[in-house]
């Protein structure tokens, strides 16, 4: 066999093609993502120096006007990307980043859309969430417009809430480089897709999340393997039966999940407790940390959860919708609860710092 050319075709010679074509590929890929950086770069030093000199202190008045000169002067001469609404464009990424060191990072992993895609989003939180995600996930545009339009972040923060918050969350897997586990959970979890009608049962709940298992998992996030369904534990003799074990492949961790049909009850902390000391004794490996569970209820009985502090034992407790309302209620429901989780979570936070207990005390002797 002889190739177009006429040269032979030999296994060595598909061997080296195929070895060429990889290295090309890599240094193509490698050179786009320098490019890419590079642009990053220049569309935040603009973004600032216009931001400074042309929109600050008594200039802002005509700033607008400015900005639409220099944008018809700099298109002509470097193309349209340099345009009135782009070179607004990038004095908002100025203004959302003004961090140099954090523009420079998010260089390497964020390419302009993603930038772009992030800029209407006004809470600089859900900014440095959806940054943080992009980087270590890899999600496309796309998939960036979804998770936004799926309210990602306030279903992470209101789940995060119950232990040392989003904001420290995203701290520890900036500083490490690792995920952290407050940064996995959601609450509450979108169920619609699975159908269930009126009266459903937990066997009705477990076999619908099997059924669709796919979609539940895309809905928990990147990360998690099925494992088993009803894994059974024997303990004193007496049969145990967990509702749902996952693997989360970047925490390296087992995850627990179990169904509630009604309100978060006390008792089910205990229950699953008692299933993460047993996978954390015969089921953990030795390269992997400590099991976490997903307690998912109709419910979420928030001060119950509050007050037995469920993240510090590895627990996270979450509602399911099976049903969602409008969207208009939807983001009002979430923003309404976020900002009370936030208050509680600043509450919290007050009560444990260093000498406040010492204070109190003095107080009341006094």
């Amino acid at each position: 066999m002889k190739t177009p050319l006429g040269i032979p075709a030999t296994l060595g010679a598909d061997s080296l093609h195929s070895e060429l074509r990889s290295l090309i590929s890599a240094s193509r890929q490698r050179l786009a993502g320098a490019v890419n950086a590079e642009l990053t770069r220049l569309y935040w030093a603009v973004g600032e120096r216009l931001h400074r000199e042309v929109l600050g202190g008594e200039r802002a008045a005509y700033g607008s006007m400015v900005i639409d000169h220099l944008g018809t002067r700099l298109a002509a001469e470097f193309g349209r990307g340099f345009e009135a609404k782009n070179l607004h464009r990038m004095v908002q990424f100025a203004q959302a980043f003004p961090d140099a060191e954090i523009v420079a990072t998010l260089s390497r992993q964020l390419n302009w859309s993603h930038i772009v895609t992030l800029l209407p989003l006004k809470d600089s939180e859900a900014r440095r969430f959806y940054a943080q995600a992009i980087a270590t996930e890899g999600w496309s545009v796309r998939e960036l417009r979804r998770r936004i339009e799926q309210k990602t972040f306030e279903r992470t923060a209101l789940a995060s809430s119950q232990g040392t918050g989003i904001d420290q969350a995203l701290a520890h897997t900036e500083s490490s480089g690792q995920l952290s586990p407050g940064l996995v959970f959601k609450d509450p979890y979108f169920l619609d897709f699975l159908g269930l009608r009126q009266g459903y049962d937990e066997a009705d709940l477990e076999n619908a999340i099997l059924r669709q298992l796919e979609a539940f998992i895309l809905e928990l996030g990147r990360g998690f393997a099925f494992v088993e369904r009803q894994k059974r534990m024997v303990i004193d003799g007496d049969d145990f039966y967990l509702d749902l074990l996952f693997f989360h492949r970047r925490l390296r961790r087992l995850v627990a999940v179990e169904l509630k049909l009604g309100r978060f009850k006390a008792g089910h902390k205990g229950q699953m407790e008692l299933y993460l000391k047993w996978l954390d004794k015969y089921e953990r490996q030795p390269n992997e940390e400590a099991p976490i569970g997903l307690i998912l209820c109709a419910e979420a009985s928030r001060e119950q959860v509050e007050l037995l502090q469920m993240q510090q034992d590895g627990i996270t407790v979450a509602e399911y919708w099976t049903e969602l309302p409008p969207k208009e209620e939807l983001e009002r429901h979430l923003h309404q609860a976020l900002i009370e989780a936030r208050e509680r979570l600043a509450a919290r936070r007050v009560l444990m710092a260093p000498g406040r207990a010492g204070d109190e005390l003095g107080e009341g002797e006094g």
